[in-house]
């Protein structure tokens, strides 16, 4: 806990003073352009991935990068969501998986996660993905827990798209989908192309959406 606290000095000392005007900007608005979603893999960072400042993105984080489809979901995902496309006004949504990704690794494996029921029933809401991933094979177990990956993100983007904000958003083209996979080793990113159905490096494909207004 100690290295946790002298971060915090260190912050305190340097990094808060530099930023100083931009935290007396934020003080009593926000006004992020993005809502990121991503896993709460400690390994996974969003504002560091994507470079950001405190401010620039409204961030989702739990285990899988899951949204559940609209409904009375109690862990305040769908709030989340519907606060920041329908009062922060944001103009994208990233839903942003990764390598070696635990949760995905369970359903792609079957892992018994019997000690861990909540665990388990959260995971639920990644099944679209896992009976598309069962159907398909596979040339051994990292490839399939890779592409759980990927299916799982795609599952995550239709649940998304069942949010009554979500839609309205679409519909009045003023928000864009994005579906992402994160590499942790190369650093690298695939990007969900909706048009061919394919994941691209988003370093050659900037301009791809997963679906665009």
């Amino acid at each position: 806990m100690q290295d946790i606290i002298d971060g915090f000095l260190k912050f305190q000392r340097s990094a808060f003073p530099e930023r100083a005007g931009l935290f007396k900007d934020l003080a009593n608005q926000q006004s992020p352009r993005a809502l990121f979603i991503s896993c709460s893999d400690s390994r996974l960072v969003p504002e560091l991935v994507t470079q950001r400042e405190p401010g620039d993105l409204f961030v989702i984080r739990n285990a899988g990068n899951i949204v559940p489809s609209y409904g009375p979901e109690p862990g305040g995902v769908s709030a989340s969501v519907e606060y920041a496309v329908a009062a922060l006004q944001v103009s994208d949504i990233v839903i942003c998986g990764h390598s070696d990704c635990g949760a995905m690794t369970a359903i792609a494996t079957c892992k018994c996660l019997d000690h861990m029921p909540a665990v388990a029933g959260w995971l639920r809401y990644a099944d679209s993905g896992r009976v598309v991933n069962e159907a398909r094979k596979h040339v051994d177990q990292p490839a399939k827990v890779a592409s759980m990956v990927r299916e799982n993100v795609i599952a995550q983007l239709a649940n998304i798209q069942t949010h009554p904000s979500v839609r309205l958003a679409l519909e009045e083209k003023r928000v864009t989908l994005h579906g992402w996979v994160y590499d942790i080793e190369s650093g690298c990113i695939q990007a969900f192309d909706g048009r061919t159905g394919k994941f691209v490096p988003l370093a050659d494909n900037p301009a791809v959406r997963a679906v665009s207004h």
